[in-house]
Order: structure tokens, then C-alpha cells, then sequence
């Protein structure tokens, strides 16, 4: 991209050029000389010059600068073709190197398209019999031109590269692969006069290494006093900070309750693993720290400090599996125990596990010393010949015994024999190492020895971890914690919201089990903290899906921004509602306009920025959205109706929030307009939800659309003999006694009609707010009834005159006795039957 002085400078050498050529043109009359001066090929050296500084020729000595970096590089391979630890780095130094490659290629694109495109404006020079064009066109052509080619020229050498580079990284893990097999399958003879060597040259060592050791001691005692103390000081500082930090917040799952006789297995689960990963690494913090300010403050000698190093290491690797053995197998708490082992069992399987990762510790110090003291390679053989033997023969012993629960449960009963495919798993693992031993791979069966314990401790953790994380994410289960009890209390929170807690505690197991499991495994298994570094950098900046790129890293971020923008959204909006527009007395529909207005608005621009930020190209969604379009014109126009429609609402609100509006479906309270409906409440407090479109397009009645203004009628009735007069003054008195009725327009009384049985008013008068009505309309109708009382005015009841012919008066009594009669003589005719002539008299003589 061109930066603000490299425009500028442009901008002014092209101005300075056009005044020169401007003035040749005037001058060209009279000085001949000068205008052919102009017409000479001096334009075009001055079109190459500002190539010296474009963008394209900074990029060009930086791919000049990568590609000696990259035979750095290659050499440097070549030379340390042997050494892993060197590789690793080489491998992280190519991998920026290409990175950087990458970015070079890419920060010339915005500059190559700005080219293009300025070309396409000049367009074309002109052909043969067309008016020339000017001349400063013409340079700026050629200059656009070539800064083209050198881009293009630049683009192609940094693809060159990057291939280059790629192809020295697969060198690199190809290199370092040989190396691990060779490593591996490298062969020793072993014979009688190997033993007496290694015999020698052991003996040999221990004295070299006490000399050294005492030599060490003495020193620091007489020099180095203080920052010896000083880094031991910081060491236990900081293991206890993590240590008492941890207890704070897991002190309930890190330690048994000796009252529990019957613990659940939620409880056991996460007291095994809690127990285990947190007091593991507050030693951890403690050995690594420890080494770290003692290498700091000089107290550690070069050849004194690698063995310290592997001492360090393997307390850890013994600490390890002893808290893995107690958290597992309980050997002294039955009640407590994940597996179903008798106590004999569980005793003697934890003290299996515990001599083969001292075993394994040890055969690791003590390779480290030798080193250390450079002893013969001899003697790293035989005692990982040894360390391999011990182990298988540990194994074979194992798959003999009785570990199993007896059938009755009592733990304190004798156990039974492994399950036959277990025990025949131990037995082959264990005679596999003796034979690949005594073959002569003594590297292949030190390492299988070593990860059968120590990944295998890490495998079994992180699955205790998983299964704890399971069980607490299972409903309804989490509630019985006493941490989830402690929120409960704390935050006064209710059974559903401790569940979702309880999910999100499950869910955090599993991610402390993988985040620490697996890189765990993977240093075991060989790979280098850089290796793990490159890949985290690239899990989170590139994930490659075909021809898509996804940053996760870029991801999280725009889920972030998104997040942010959102809340901010949500404040801005409770800030103008309840400060700006509260204290200007804005309307509420007004209010609720612009409040749902500013919400869709953030989060448009929320959605904007976080795919912005996660690096998402629009462009590539130009085919889905025209895809929609076509759904949209066909499937979703009811939605997007709706949509414009609420829209519309909104802007031009002709109800609001508030409003008492009356449509073809409903009557109530405006609640909330949204931009697909509007939620109408009805006076029995049912939410109604009609869609935009129909308010848009039928009639709505609003009662409250200017003001709240609104008439009510009572309707009275009285007796013919009342005085209307007197009737109509009564109702207007009262009504004037009403401070709520309001005196413009004033209340009158309506006569309406004379009734079939009463002389019928109606009482009209005016509400400001007519959601007062009801309570006005009731306390009236009180004060009438009890002030037509008191004047002695009669409300009538409903009346009718019932006219009985002469025939029908005769004829209804003999058809009653003829009918009493007929009944002494069938009593056994239904009631139904006997009481119908009689009802069917009396609605004749009611019709007569």
C-alpha cells in the first residue's frame, strides 16, 4: 500500500512535470528548440525512477533478504542433520520464514489491483491514425506498467520461495523421523564382556561423580549461600501460592471425608482427579521454579545442573503415579476406590506401578550422569538393559495374581485372577520387553517400558477427568456438590440455574483434562515444546479446509468484538430510554421506536465487525445471497412482508406501545412491536401475537392514536313514572362530583326512547384517560342506585302481559283431569311421556 509521503512525492513530480510541459507548449512559437527538446525519450528513464522507492521494490530486497536466510537455513540442516533439538529450532525458523514469504505476496495485492484498475482508466495508447494523447499519459502508463512487471516478478520469486521453504520443512521432519527409528531399532550386542564394561565403567563414574558432586557442594555452601537460599525461598513460595490457591477453590475435592461411609461416584471421580492433577502440579511449580532460579542466580554448574534436572524430573515422574495410584486405587480406603479391586489387589497393583516408575526415574538419572560425567556408551545400555528386564519381569509377576473383587464384594476377602485377556495382554507386554531387551534393542524396550507407565498414568487421569467432567454435566447432578450448594447460597441461585452451571463446570473438566493431557502425551511420545508452539500458532491462526483458511484465533476475536458491540448496544440503549429521552418526556412509543431502531442498527454493525474480524471474505457468500434472493421471492416473502411491514410500524407508528388498539383479531394493549409482529395483551391478560403484515394491510382501530381522550356512556332506565327532568339533573349532578370527568366537552344526558316497560338515558361524558373508565363507570352506577333510592325514582324489571283466550281456559282443565286420570291407569308409562300432553297444553294456551 503507498503511504502518505511516497503519494505526496508522487503527486508533486507529476504537477512539476505538467508545468514544464505546459510551459514548453506556450513557449513552442517562438523557441522551436524547446518544443522538440520535449518531444525527445527523457520521459521515460523519469517513469522508471520512482521505482526505487514503490512498495514492489521494498518488497523485491525482502525476498532477496529470505532467500539468504533460507541457504542460512539449508546449511545449517545439513549440519546438524544428527541433532533433534537443533532440527526443532531449524523448523521453527523456516516456519516464519515462510509466514513472512506469505505476507510479502499478500501486502502486494491491495498495490497490484490499484494498478490494474488505474490502467483500465487510461486505457489503451493510441493506434495508428488516432490524435496522440499526452504526454504525461504516456509516462504514466510506463511507469504503471513496470511497477506491474516487477510486482508480478516479485509475487512469482516469493512462490518460488515458499515452495522452497516447504520442501526444506518436509526435509526437516523426515530428518527427524530417520532419527527417531534409528534411535529406536539401533542394536547393541550383549554378551558377558558388555556386563563386565559397563561394570567398570560404572564404578568408575560413581567415584567421578561424587568428586564432582562434593566439589559442587562445597562451593556453593562457601559462595553461593545466599542465592541458594534465595531460590529455594522463591521455589516454595510459589508452590505454596498455587497450592493455597488451589485448596480455596478445590479444598473439598482434594481431600477425603473420612466421615463419608458411602461416597457417590461423582464424589469419588472428582476427588481422584482434583487430588491428582492439582497437588501434581503444585509440585511441579515447585521443582520447575526451583530450577529455574537456581540456573538464574548461577548456583548450578554446567555439569551439575542436568542432573539436577533429571532429579527434579524423576520426584515428579515417582509423585505422579504414587498420587495416581492413591487416587485410583485406594489401597487403605475401599469405600473410595474408582476400580473394583480387592485391598490385596489394590496394594499390590499400586506397589507394581510405583516400582516401575522408580525403576524408570532411575534409569533416567542415571543415564543423565553419565552423560554428565561422559561416560562410555556401555554402560547406558546395560542399565537400560536392566530397567527393561525389571519391568517385563514386574508385568509377568503382575498377570499371575489374584487383583479381582471376590463375587460376595468384601474387599477384605481373597480376590480372583484377572480377566483371561487381561492377563494375557501383561504376559505378552512383559515377555516382549525381555526379548526385545536381550535381542539388543534396548532403546526400543526403555522407551515402550517408559510410556507404559507414564502415558499410561496420563491416559488414565485425563479419562478419570472426562468421566468426572460427564458426571457432573448430567442433570440434576451437580446440585449435590458443596460447591454447587456454595453457589446456591452465595448467588442465591435456583435448581435450573445450578444445572447450567453444573453443565459449564462439566464442560471446563474436560477442557483442563485435554489441555493438559495431550500436550502431555505428545512430549512423551518425543515432540518439542516448539513443536507444540507451531502447532497452537497454527491451530489458531490457520486451519486449512480445502481452499478455505479459518482462524480460530480470528474466530474468538469476532466473537468477542460481536459480544462487545452487542453490550454496547444494550447500554446505549438503557442509557437514551432512561436518561435522555425519560428526562425529556419523550412518548413511550416514541421511546420504544428509537430503542428498538438503535437495537437492530448495533447489531448489524455488531455482526459487520465480528465477521470482519474473524476474517471472513463477504465476497464468497455472493452466490448463497443469490440463492436467497430467489427463496426470498418465492418462500420468504410472507417473512420479509412482515418485515418491511414492522419497519414501517416503526417509523411511522401509527399505534405504539401503549395503545389501546382494537383489529380483526384481537383487542388490547400494544406490549411490543417487533419487525416480524406485534404482541397485542387483551384485557384477561392473553398475548396475542399478530404478524406486521395484517395490521399493515387491514383496518386497525386505535383508541389512544392522538391522546388518550375517550368518552364513556352509562345507560339508565327508569319507570314511567319518573320525572325525566329530574332524572337527567340527578345524573349530571353526580357526574359533576367526578374530579376525573373532564368539564370540556361537558357530560349531558341523552333521552333515548321510550321503552316497552321504562323511560331509557344514557349518561355521555368524557375520560382524559379513558384507561380510567371502568373504575369511573362502577363508582357512578353506585352513586345512581343509591341516589334513586333516596328519591324514590324505580328501576323497572323487565315486563309482559300474558292474555288467556276463554276456549283455552275451558278446554286446559278437563285435558288435566282426563290426563290424571289415564295416569292412575298406566303407571308404567315413562314420566316423559305422561308430563308431555301438559307441557303442550301450556304452550298452547301461552300462544292463545
Amino acid at each position: 500500500m503507498t503511504t502518505f509521503p511516497e503519494a505526496f512525492l508522487r503527486l508533486r513530480s507529476i504537477l512539476l512535470r505538467t508545468i514544464f510541459l505546459v510551459t514548453l507548449a506556450l513557449a513552442g512559437a517562438h523557441f522551436e528548440s524547446a518544443a522538440a527538446f520535449a518531444q525527445e525519450p527523457q520521459p521515460q528513464a523519469a517513469a522508471e525512477a520512482p521505482l526505487v522507492d514503490t512498495p514492489s521494490a521494498q518488497a523485491a530486497k525482502e525476498i532477496e533478504k529470505a532467500k539468504v536466510q533460507l541457504g542460512s537455513l539449508q546449511d545449517s540442516v545439513k549440519e546438524n542433520a544428527d541433532n533433534d533439538d537443533a532440527l526443532v529450532g531449524l523448523a521453527t525458523k523456516a516456519d516464519e520464514l515462510s509466514r513472512a514469504v506469505i505476507t510479502i505476496s499478500v501486502n502486494l495485492r491491495p498495490r497490484f489491483d490499484q494498478i490494474k484498475n488505474r490502467l483500465t482508466e487510461i486505457g489503451e495508447p493510441p493506434k495508428d491514425g488516432q490524435p496522440p494523447e499526452a504526454q504525461i499519459v504516456t509516462d504514466e502508463r510506463n511507469a504503471l506498467a513496470a511497477e506491474r512487471a516487477q510486482i508480478n516478478a516479485v509475487t512469482g520469486d516469493a512462490e518460488n520461495l515458499s515452495i522452497a521453504v516447504t520442501k526444506l520443512m518436509n526435509e526437516i521432519i523426515e530428518m527427524r523421523r530417520q532419527l527417531f527409528a534409528d534411535t529406536l531399532f539401533r542394536r547393541t550386542e550383549i554378551s558377558i564382556s558388555v556386563l563386565d564394561d559397563a561394570a567398570s565403567a560404572f564404578v568408575h563414574e560413581i567415584s567421578e561423580f561424587s568428586q564432582a558432586l562434593a566439589s559442587w557442594a562445597s562451593f556453593v555452601w562457601k559462595f553461593k549461600r545466599f542465592p541458594l537460599f534465595a531460590a529455594i525461598f522463591l521455589s516454595l513460595a510459589s508452590a505454596l501460592i498455587l497450592l493455597s490457591g488451589s485448596y480455596r477453590l478445590f479444598g473439598s475435592y482434594l481431600r477425603r471425608d473420612e466421615a463419608v461411609e458411602d461416597p457417590s461416584y461423582i464424589g469419588r471421580l472428582s476427588i481422584a482427579f482434583w487430588s491428582t492433577l492439582i497437588r501434581t502440579l503444585a509440585l511441579a511449580v515447585l521443582l520447575v521454579t526451583s530450577f529455574f532460579f537456581l540456573n538464574s542466580f548461577n548456583v548450578l554448574r554446567p555439569d551439575i545442573a542436568p542432573v539436577i534436572g533429571a532429579l527434579f524430573g524423576t520426584i515428579g515422574l515417582v509423585y505422579f503415579v504414587g498420587r495416581f495410584v492413591n487416587a485410583i486405587f485406594a489401597p487403605s480406603e475401599p469405600h473410595w476406590r474408582l476400580v473394583k479391586l480387592s485391598n490385596l489387589g489394590a496394594r499390590s497393583i499400586g506397589y507394581c506401578l510405583s516400582a516401575m516408575a522408580v525403576v524408570n526415574g532411575l534409569d533416567y538419572l542415571f543415564g543423565t550422569v553419565s552423560e554428565a560425567m561422559g561416560s562410555p556408551l556401555v554402560l547406558t545400555v546395560v542399565r537400560s538393559l536392566i530397567a527393561a528386564l525389571i519391568i517385563g519381569i514386574i508385568l509377568i509377576a503382575v498377570s499371575f495374581s489374584k487383583p479381582m473383587l471376590a463375587r460376595s464384594g468384601d474387599p477384605d476377602a481373597p480376590g480372583r485372577h484377572w480377566p483371561r485377556g487381561m492377563a494375557i495382554i501383561l504376559r505378552v507386554v512383559g515377555a516382549a520387553l525381555i526379548v526385545t531387551a536381550l535381542a539388543g534393542y534396548v532403546g526400543l524396550a526403555r522407551f515402550v517400558a517408559t510410556q507404559l507407565i507414564i502415558t499410561g498414568a496420563v491416559v488414565a487421569t485425563m479419562y478419570v477427568g472426562l468421566l468426572s467432567g460427564k458426571a457432573i454435566s448430567r442433570q440434576e447432578s451437580f446440585g449435590d456438590t458443596f460447591f454447587a450448594r456454595f453457589l446456591a447460597r452465595r448467588f442465591n441461585l435456583g435448581p435450573v440455574a445450578i444445572d447450567q452451571v453444573g453443565l459449564l463446570v462439566g464442560l471446563a473438566m474436560y477442557a483442563v483434562a485435554l489441555l493438559v493431557g495431550i500436550p502431555l502425551i505428545l512430549l512423551l511420545w518425543g515432540f518439542h515444546v516448539q513443536d507444540l508452539q507451531l502447532i497452537a500458532f497454527r491451530l489458531f491462526t490457520e486451519v486449512k479446509l480445502g481452499g478455505i483458511s479459518i482462524s480460530l484465533l480470528g474466530i474468538c476475536t469476532g466473537i468477542l468484538l460481536f459480544a462487545g458491540v452487542y453490550l454496547l448496544t444494550r447500554w446505549l440503549q438503557r442509557w437514551l430510554d432512561g436518561n435522555v429521552m425519560a428526562r425529556s418526556h419523550v412518548d413511550l412509543g416514541v421511546r420504544n421506536s428509537v430503542k428498538t431502531g438503535i437495537g437492530y442498527l448495533g447489531v448489524g454493525i455488531a455482526a459487520i465487525i465480528g465477521v470482519s474480524a474473524a476474517g471472513i471474505d463477504l465476497s464468497s457468500f455472493a452466490l448463497v445471497a443469490s440463492a436467497l434472493s430467489v427463496g426470498i421471492g418465492f418462500g420468504l416473502q410472507n417473512i420479509v412482508s412482515n418485515f418491511v411491514s414492522g419497519l414501517i410500524l416503526l417509523v411511522e407508528r401509527p399505534f405504539k406501545v401503549g395503545d389501546h388498539v382494537v383489529s380483526g383479531t384481537a383487542e388490547g394493549i400494544v406490549k411490543r412491536i417487533s419487525v416480524r409482529a406485534t404482541e397485542i395483551e387483551t384485557f384477561r391478560k392473553q398475548a396475542i401475537i399478530v404478524p406486521n403484515s395484517e395490521l399493515i394491510n387491514g383496518l386497525v382501530g386505535n383508541w389512544t392514536h392522538r391522546n388518550k381522550i375517550g368518552r364513556s356512556e352509562i345507560p339508565v332506565s327508569v319507570s314511567y313514572d319518573a320525572d325525566p327532568q329530574q332524572v337527567m339533573d340527578i345524573l349530571l349532578e353526580l357526574t359533576a362530583k367526578i374530579p376525573l370527568v373532564m368539564r370540556n366537552p361537558e357530560p349531558h344526558v341523552e333521552f333515548l326512547r321510550f321503552g316497552p316497560y321504562s323511560l331509557d338515558f344514557e349518561l355521555r361524558f368524557f375520560l382524559a384517560d379513558m384507561g380510567d373508565g371502568l373504575t369511573v363507570r362502577n363508582n357512578l352506577r353506585i352513586e345512581i342506585l343509591k341516589r334513586f333510592k333516596a328519591e324514590g325514582i324505580e328501576i323497572p324489571l323487565p315486563q309482559s302481559d300474558l292474555t288467556i283466550h276463554r276456549e283455552a281456559a275451558l278446554v286446559l282443565p278437563n285435558a288435566v283431569k282426563e290426563h290424571a286420570d289415564g295416569h292412575e291407569n298406566s303407571k308404567d308409562r315413562p314420566v316423559e311421556e305422561e308430563e308431555r300432553p301438559v307441557r303442550q297444553l301450556r304452550g298452547r294456551a301461552a300462544e292463545s
